[in-house]
This record gives C-alpha cells, sequence and structure tokens, in this order.
C-alpha cells in the first residue's frame, strides 16, 4: 500500500488533543507516510527532528482594521496553500473548532478534492457545541468531513445527542507508545517524595474546575488516615493556588509536592502507586490510560469516557462524582492489599498493550484515511501483550 500525504492540524500546546495528534503524527511517520504538521507553533510533543515530517508555521496579520487576530483565516489559507504545494491526500484535523471549520474552507479553495478527517476530542462537543452560537458552525463542520472520529463512545452519544448527527463517526480510542510508557525503574526518585512506609497518590492535570482537584486533596486526606501517603500534583492551571491553600488550611503541605509541569511523564507516572482522577466530564481520560501503561491504577469518576477505560474492580475503582469517601474507601483497599494490588497492576498493563497500544490505534486510523481515499486498507494488526 503507497505511503499517504497527511495535514495535521491541532492546538499544539499542552493537552490532550495535541498530544494524541502529535504522537499519532509520529509514529505515522514512521510507518512511511509523510506528515505535515499545520499549526500556529511547534508542537508540544514533536521534539527533534523525525524522519517524513515537516512543521509549517500559521503566521496571522494583525492587521489593524481587524479587532482580533484573524487566525481562523489564516489556518485555512495555509491548510489549502500546503495542500496545493505538498499535494497532500487528506488533511487530519484534532479538535472540532475552528480546526474542522478551516479544513471545509480549504477545501473550497482547492482545484480537486481534498479529503477531510476529524476527530472530536471532548470539549469541543460537551462545552463549545452547547453554544447556540456555535453549534450550527460545528454540525456543518462535522457533516462537511469526509470521515469523523471520537475518543469514547460516550462522546460520540453526546455528539449525536447534541447536533443531531446521524452520520456515521468511527470509534477511534486515544491510545498509549508501549515504547515510552512502560514501568520504570525509578529507584533512588522515589525516596525524594516518601518514605519506604509511604505509598504515593498522584493526580495529573490542567488543574480547571472540571476536573475536581479539590476532590482529589479531599479523598488524599481520607486515605492518609489510614494509608500513610504522600500526594504528587503534576501540572498547572487556573486553580492551582486555590488548591495551594486548601492544602495550607487543611495542615497537609507536608504531605503534598507540587510538580508543575513535566516532560517526561511516564517516568512521574512511574514514581506513584496509585492515579486519582475525579473529573466532572472526561471524555477519555489520557492520564488514566498513561497511568495503566506505566502499571499504575486509577481511581476515577463515573464521568463521560473514563468508564470505557477503567474497567472497576480490574484495572482500577470508579465512584460517583463528588463521591470523596468512596473513593478513598477503594483506596485504602487497593493500598492495603498487596496481593489484590499486584492483580490490579498486572490488569492494567495488560489492557493498555492488548486494547490502547500504539499499534492497534495507528492501524485503525490508517483504516479509516485508506478508505477515505477509496484505496484497499491493509491487513488489520493485531495487538501484541509484548
Amino acid at each position: 500500500m503507497r505511503p499517504m500525504k497527511i495535514g495535521i492540524t491541532c492546538y499544539p500546546t499542552l493537552g490532550g488533543s495535541g498530544v494524541v495528534a502529535t504522537e499519532l503524527g509520529k509514529l505515522l511517520a514512521e510507518k512511511g507516510h509523510e506528515i505535515h504538521f499545520i499549526t500556529h507553533s511547534i508542537p508540544f510533543r514533536l521534539g527533534q527532528f523525525h524522519k517524513n515530517i515537516y512543521y509549517h508555521e500559521v503566521e496571522v496579520n494583525d492587521y489593524y482594521v481587524f479587532r482580533y487576530p484573524p487566525y481562523d483565516i489564516s489556518l485555512a489559507s495555509k491548510m489549502a496553500q500546503v495542500a496545493k504545494m505538498q499535494q497532500l491526500d487528506l488533511l487530519h484535523v484534532h479538535y472540532a473548532v475552528p480546526h474542522a471549520i478551516c479544513a471545509f474552507l480549504a477545501k473550497q479553495m482547492m482545484d480537486r478534492d481534498l479529503k477531510t478527517v476529524t476527530t472530536l476530542h471532548g470539549t469541543d462537543i460537551t462545552v463549545l457545541a452547547q453554544d447556540e452560537s456555535l453549534k450550527d458552525l460545528i454540525r456543518l463542520a462535522i457533516r462537511e468531513s469526509d470521515a469523523v472520529t471520537a475518543v469514547s463512545q460516550d462522546l460520540i452519544k453526546e455528539t449525536r445527542e447534541l447536533l443531531d448527527i446521524t452520520e456515521p463517526i468511527d470509534l477511534t480510542y486515544n491510545f498509549v507508545d508501549k515504547r515510552v510508557y512502560y514501568p520504570r525503574d525509578i529507584g533512588t526518585l522515589r525516596k525524594d517524595y516518601a518514605s519506604d512506609n509511604e505509598k504515593i497518590v498522584m493526580h495529573i492535570s490542567n488543574f480547571r474546575p472540571v476536573k475536581r482537584v479539590s476532590d482529589v486533596v479531599d479523598t488524599f486526606a481520607k486515605l492518609n488516615e489510614k494509608v500513610p501517603s504522600k500526594l504528587l500534583l503534576v501540572g498547572e492551571g487556573p486553580e492551582l493556588s486555590k488548591i495551594q491553600c486548601k492544602i495550607n488550611n487543611m495542615g497537609l503541605e507536608n504531605k503534598v509536592h507540587f510538580l508543575g509541569k513535566q516532560d517526561d511523564v511516564a517516568q512521574v507516572i512511574s514514581i506513584a502507586d496509585l492515579m486519582l482522577l475525579p473529573s466532572e466530564k472526561e471524555s477519555f481520560g489520557l492520564v488514566a490510560l498513561e497511568a495503566m501503561a506505566c502499571g499504575v491504577p486509577t481511581i476515577g469518576s463515573i464521568a463521560g469516557g473514563i468508564p470505557e477505560l477503567v474497567s472497576h474492580g480490574e484495572t482500577g475503582y470508579l465512584a460517583p462524582i463528588g463521591d470523596t469517601e468512596k473513593m478513598a474507601e477503594y483506596a485504602v483497599q487497593l493500598l492495603s492489599d498487596p496481593k489484590l494490588y499486584a492483580k490490579v497492576k498486572e490488569a492494567c498493563l495488560h489492557r493498555a498493550r492488548t486494547r490502547f497500544c500504539n499499534d492497534l490505534i495507528t492501524a485503525e486510523y490508517e483504516r479509516i484515511y485508506y478508505r477515505v481515499l477509496g484505496l484497499e486498507a491493509p491487513v488489520a494488526v493485531e495487538a501484541s501483550s509484548e
């Protein structure tokens, strides 16, 4: 099967949709496809030079008559320009607003049929599609795409309900690269944060209200009363200072470490014994998958796509949103029983490697691309547990 030329547009900053888009591009490039990132800055996860990967910066003309810089128009124009010059087979855009709209505009500028694939990641539907001023625009972008994918069944359901979408939507779960996400040897690093008799609980997020980081602190406080523990908070965001104040008011400042943003997430996660994800909304929960691949169980909320990822009682535990008592109860149960913990850890590793591995999901995207282009799809890939 011939290699494809694929344009990818995503939010290049730290965030689940940008991370998945960038990692997908890198994996496709490894398989011989030519990947062109079309974004306003180099994607956060792109890093050093990669064979078959090219970057095209979107420059915005801040002309004085514009109240705001016209990024959307500049992006659409750049998409069409790159598609023409590089003879792209298709554009794969991540996040409906504004990327899918820009791809639609780019198609109108082409003198040939440029195919577009749109991946829905979550808040582009769960938040933006509830805005009446954007709803019709998002519906148009989805209907004009040659293929639409979403990262969970829950997100597909919500998209259909909110936008009255009847067109097919492919389920393509997020993934982790098993060569990167695996249990690391963290030896002395763990000793920097906890003593030998303490457990390490972790939370990673953008510290927005929807993540309910206050519930993380409450759950940890209840757990720490019965199981000596330390809490590691990774990331930054608008509620960080509020959480710092809460921790100080509860007298937990000596029990909590703030690690800020981290590049090597797999190494950081490998320090932990448990991941907490009590989100109010979570279309998938990439952090829980990253933890799972590193052999770290997650206790999360029954929200969005989390139950599709975390199998209750097998790879972690789930509780109703805001039920910190139940979350703490599960945490105590898991961290107090070495045999149970070992069983859950092994189940985490197996599920990550066989259902959400890079080989499997990358092949699913390839099949969608070939279908859109009217080409024969390659033979399905069997996930390896190695």
